[in-house]
């Protein structure tokens, strides 16, 4: 069964931009590389210093690969983030 979440991160004051180019790099190589992640698409919140994303993975596992793999995939990005937890919220198929 599938996996889908939606991700809301919060972006340090005056580092949207810098925030979206990292993710125009990181987005494709997860893709790339993990071959479970379904979707990854992340989604600037207008107006506000949030970037939400909406990720399927094909099962759990796929789901716990890609949480090993965010330490080196989200370098670049991090810094970008203010420096807590991003709100998680797991989604069920209608």
């Amino acid at each position: 069964m599938t996996l889908s979440i939606i991700a809301t991160t919060k972006i340090l004051e005056g580092k949207m931009e810098e925030a979206k180019a990292a993710l125009r790099k990181i987005v494709p190589k997860i893709k790339a590389e993990e071959p479970g992640t379904l979707e990854y698409i992340p989604h600037e919140v207008k107006g506000k210093n949030l970037i939400v994303f909406y990720e399927k993975y094909a099962d759990e596992d796929a789901f716990k690969a890609h949480g090993a793999n965010l330490g080196k995939n989200m370098r670049e990005f991090g810094p970008c983030c203010v420096p807590e937890r991003p709100v998680i919220q797991f989604l069920e198929e209608i």
